[in-house]
């Protein structure tokens, strides 16, 4: 099951209490203050992971709790610290405070830490309060509670190149011929029910991550078919790919499509209309030849770069990865990560 968005509640643990103690042993005449400390409490921490690629885990577990530090005790003996309490999150995870907003980390390779909720202090026992002129100190400090807080997880794939169409332009059969990737196609709406991820290599050193993601149509935005909820997973990438459908089959219009996939990543937000966008028309083996005079005017018009390809036949495919590996080439790498900060 692929889960992309996920809420939790975590907690870390409470720090133990400062012990109030004095020494009275036999042969020991002068005993005094012997109170220990409190052990601190476990801190909550998140970690990714190349192992996770879902967020599943936390759909039927979204509550997770740091252990709290022991109490200090006579004899000087400090309290042991709680155990921390580490969460694995795939690469390509942002976590945000549910409440604000606010970004409290954005994981962008595998192996990262950040402490989300941090453990409480423990208290200090009475010997910490021996002095001078006061040599029986009757005073211990109780641990301090444990952060608090509710986070909600949002997973965006990381990937260079990303494809955009209408169901069924053939996304799916493209990402098979240019990658290792092999995701479920079929004749009908709505094949792709989840993102997809290819790595597309040269037979050299060059590679880069192509990202398929489900079809949109009209409406998407307001929820109709699968709607935008799988448009995140593009934020991150440099180079949008839009595939427009050649066939006579489909009932649309060239200009059509490409205003309606325009307009749904405007209204999405985050950047995806401003993007490096390269044109693609598919199915050129069973293609209408108003169509593709139509696709030619557009991409002129638009000052877009265009190929035509069928992959079924393979035609076009391999122009097409070599003006990709070009274009990304001559783009500037992807944008820093949002700065990641312990909270």
């Amino acid at each position: 099951m692929f889960v992309d968005e996920a809420e939790i509640r975590v907690q870390a643990g409470d720090g133990g209490n400062g012990c109030l103690a004095f020494r009275r042993e036999k042969f020991v005449p002068r005993g005094g203050p012997s109170g220990g400390d409190g052990g601190r409490g476990g801190d909550v921490i998140l970690e990714s992971s190349e192992r996770h690629n879902t967020l599943v885990h936390f759909r039927f577990n979204p509550e997770h709790k740091a252990g709290r530090g022991r109490h200090g005790e006579g004899s000087l003996r400090h309290g042991r610290d709680g155990a921390d309490v580490i969460l694995k999150v795939p690469v390509g995870t942002v976590a945000k405070d549910a409440e604000s907003g606010a970004v409290v980390a954005d994981f962008t390779a595998p192996n990262q830490r950040v402490v989300i909720a941090r453990g409480g202090a423990g208290g200090r026992g009475n010997a910490r309060f021996a002095t001078a002129t006061n040599q029986a100190p009757r005073r211990a400090d109780p641990g301090q509670p444990g952060e608090r807080r509710r986070l909600r997880l949002e997973l965006k794939l990381l990937a260079d190149v990303g494809l955009v169409g209408f169901p069924n332009v053939g996304k799916s059969t493209l990402i098979s011929r240019i990658s290792a990737a092999r995701p479920k196609i079929g004749d009908y709406p709505f094949t792709t029910l989840e993102p997809n991820l290819g790595m597309v290599t040269d037979g050299e050193s060059a590679s880069f991550v192509l990202a398929d993601i489900p079809g949109l149509i009209a409406g998407a935005h307001l929820g109709h078919g699968l709607g935008t909820q799988f448009l995140r997973h593009l934020e991150r990438t440099r180079l949008l790919v839009e595939m427009i459908d050649l066939s006579a089959f489909t009932g649309r219009e060239v200009e059509a499509d490409f205003g309606v996939i325009g307009e749904e990543l405007r209204a999405f937000g985050a950047g995806l209309e401003r993007k490096p966008l390269l044109l693609v028309g598919s199915k050129l083996d069973v293609a209408a030849p108003e169509k593709v005079r139509a696709l030619k005017a557009l991409a002129r018009r638009r000052k877009l770069p265009l190929h035509m390809i069928s992959a079924a036949t393979g035609e076009g495919i391999a122009a097409l990865k070599r003006a990709l590996f070009k274009t990304l080439a001559a783009l500037p790498p992807a944008a820093p990560p949002l700065a990641e900060r312990s909270a």
